[in-house]
């Protein structure tokens, strides 16, 4: 497995990912796919990476700024897919892990997630009470900071395409 950045030639595979992997929730992965493209489309895809595997894309893992009032450089992870033949074998643990090494390495202040708090929790994200997000329930609302002087409190705004969706 090799965990690289996308490329143009990634985005129907990705499209085709996310409709797999979120094929039994709520708009069978249509959502996930709107909200890729709009990030895409207004320039607000931090960071995409895809698990290939012998050329097949596997997995994704996506990151786009979020706004914190009085915070910078914060990001949002999400969506993270991967291919229902490829779940449980550490292909989105490998992405996440990569992702969020990459985003520290650039300088970001740390990171958001709304997911599984079990799952999350094995990459530092927890719910401090200091961040929300809508009407989330805020145990699935999570953070992490990268350094200690990353605090950041208050209402977390995601680009308009997660709202839309």
């Amino acid at each position: 497995m090799w965990i690289r950045t996308e490329t143009l030639d990634d985005h129907a595979a990705i499209r085709e990912l996310l409709g797999a992997a979120f094929a039994d929730a709520p708009g069978a992965g249509r959502v996930e796919q709107r909200i890729v493209d709009a990030l895409r489309e207004d320039d607000q895809l931090t960071l995409s990476l895809v698990a290939d595997i012998d050329g097949r894309i596997a997995g994704c893992a996506v990151f786009s700024p979020v706004a914190i009032e009085g915070a910078q450089a914060w990001y949002g992870l999400g969506p993270v897919a991967v291919d229902p033949r490829d779940q449980g074998h550490g292909v989105g643990t490998a992405l996440i892990r990569a992702g969020l090494a990459e985003l520290a390495d650039q300088g970001a202040a740390g990171c958001v997630v709304l997911g599984e708090p079990a799952y999350y929790a094995r990459f530092g994200f927890l719910n401090d009470g200091e961040l929300h997000y809508a009407d989330a329930p805020p145990q699935y609302f999570q953070s992490l900071a990268f350094n200690d002087a990353a605090t950041a409190k208050g209402a977390v705004r995601y680009h308009r395409s997660f709202s839309d969706a």
